[in-house]
């Protein structure tokens, strides 16, 4: 390029940074959250043993060091749930799981009761599967360094909607650009994740999970979020209004046998 207009020579290391950035950046982890429903206490029982003896040890088995597994503080005895949180680092491992499980033997003698559970008699009522894609500013997940027992724990799930996708992307840019991440972390939340769900049954949203020591832990947490010089400079932000129409909060703790 020795005799190269200067325009030219400009544009091509433009574009050199910009390939240098994008390697540069840390590779965006993808997560499989799945939703057991389930209506009695034997389809809980073939849910978690499963869970435990089967699904998670060939997880670990397939190179997965981390699937976390939670149940509701309180449970809704109409529609009892379990939720399975498993990271992927791409959507090719998350593809590829599938054929590895029914490929280790070990697995199916593992979980046989419930792989080879009858119609009449199913381990659970229904099974949802979320797929979320992590955000830049936390694109690998965490595992929570909390002191209390897990039976105390309590992990915050939250799901934010939004009225239309452009208020949606708003959103997910006020926690990335608005450093709302940065927020929480100085903050202590102990974040496992932060997502935006790219499918599940309500759409648009997002989702992020918290940890804490104990309920009245998080109480304190949030009273001092809400309190925050800097929350409060940015939620009162004209450019951040109204990207959120509706919020679900849901508190779990983990099982004795989850990785989180």
């Amino acid at each position: 390029m020795k005799n190269a207009p200067t325009w030219l020579i400009t544009l091509f290391l433009s574009f050199m940074l910009f390939t240098l950035n994008l390697s540069a950046s840390p590779k965006r982890y993808y997560y499989e959250l799945k939703i057991y429903h389930y209506k009695t206490y034997d389809q809980e029982g073939k849910i978690e043993r499963y869970l435990k003896d089967a699904y998670l040890p060939a997880l670990h088995r397939a190179g997965i060091p981390n699937v976390g597994v939670f149940k509701p503080v309180k449970q809704d005895t109409a529609d009892m749930r379990i939720y399975v949180y498993t990271p992927f680092t791409s959507l090719d491992k998350w593809t590829s799981v599938d054929k590895k499980l029914q490929a280790d033997t070990k697995y199916f003698a593992d979980g046989e009761d419930y792989l080879n559970a009858n119609y009449k008699d199913a381990p659970y009522t229904r099974m949802e599967t979320l797929i979320l894609h992590a955000f830049p500013g936390m694109p690998a997940p965490e595992v929570p360094q909390l002191t209390a027992p897990k039976a105390e724990r309590v992990y915050e799930l939250r799901s934010y909607e939004s009225a239309t996708e452009k208020y949606n992307y708003n959103k997910v840019r006020m926690f990335n650009d608005g450093d709302e991440i940065g927020l929480f972390k100085r903050l202590g939340f102990n974040a496992v994740f932060y997502s935006e769900v790219i499918s599940g049954s309500h759409m648009p949203n997002l989702m992020y999970m918290t940890t804490f020591n104990s309920k009245d832990d998080r109480d304190k947490h949030w009273d001092t979020f809400g309190k925050d010089a800097y929350w409060k400079s940015l939620s009162a932000k004209a450019e951040y209004q109204n990207n959120v129409s509706h919020v679900d909060i849901f508190f779990l703790f983990p099982t004795d046998y989850s990785d989180y």
